[in-house]
């Protein structure tokens, strides 16, 4: 009988989603039918064979660089947006659960009563078992953000790729809702985008990447199904950074 697996391009993955991709068309807080939504596609992954880690930033709640722009003590910012990001995989896990997902939160700031607390092993042993990952209080530290956070765990459980989900289809050398000539990136460098500033993730988290030759596939997440479409290989899905030369979509 043939492996099913087979067909996945990838079969560990870490999908990063930030807090605002939970606000649907609001303005802060969560949409439930949006998580249901991202809760139904991860579901299709898991039923597929693929195991799966999801970090999600907290900025639908409280962002520690907003707050310390304010007058905030920046350490302390950082350690409420951590918070935040706990709010948002609770939410998540919900989520999951309720369409029969088994599901675990692994926390970097100790809180036994709702996490589990981050064990590298413990959480390579749940993938193993088929449950969805999700890493919350990013690396536990301030100053790092959840992209890095996301780029180091991808790393600590050996994933192939980070599906980083956006509210554009790619990355482009202009603001395509400013620019009608913008044109979007199929692949970049990861020198590409830290010689140019490129918004895809800060550059710790993209250093970190590039020394360690994971591949990034930045996406657009209000497409349904196009997570799916990123793990397959189904199409041109959004823009992959990796050591590839740069290539125009």
């Amino acid at each position: 009988m043939s492996d099913p697996t087979r067909s996945l391009r990838y079969k560990r993955i870490l999908l990063k989603l930030s807090g605002e991709a939970l606000m649907g068309d609001g303005k802060y807080g969560i949409h439930p039918p949006t998580l249901t939504r991202i809760a139904s596609e991860v579901k299709e992954l898991v039923q597929a064979g693929i195991e799966l880690a999801v970090v999600i930033g907290g900025g639908n709640i409280f962002r520690g660089v907003a707050g310390a722009t304010e007058g905030m003590d920046r350490a302390s910012a950082d350690y409420m947006g951590m918070l935040a990001t706990c709010i948002n995989s609770m939410a998540m896990q919900d989520a999951l659960e309720k369409q029969g997902v088994f599901t675990r939160v692994l926390s970097a700031i100790k809180m036994e009563q709702i996490a589990e607390p981050y064990i590298r092993r413990r959480a390579v042993r749940h993938l193993e078992k088929g449950r969805v990952v999700i890493f919350a209080a990013g690396t536990g530290n301030p100053y790092f953000t959840t992209d890095t956070a996301a780029s180091l765990r991808a790393m600590e459980i050996n994933a192939e790729v980070i599906l980083k989900a956006t509210k554009v289809d790619g990355v482009y050398n202009a603001d395509p809702k400013k620019d009608a000539t913008a044109r979007r990136y199929r692949s970049l460098t990861y020198m590409d985008v830290l010689k140019q500033n490129l918004n895809v993730m800060d550059s710790t988290a993209i250093s970190l990447c590039m020394d360690n030759k994971l591949p990034i596939i930045v996406f657009d997440l209000t497409t349904r199904g196009n997570i799916g479409r990123a793990v397959l290989g189904n199409g041109d899905i959004g823009t992959v950074v990796g050591a590839a030369e740069t290539a125009w979509a």
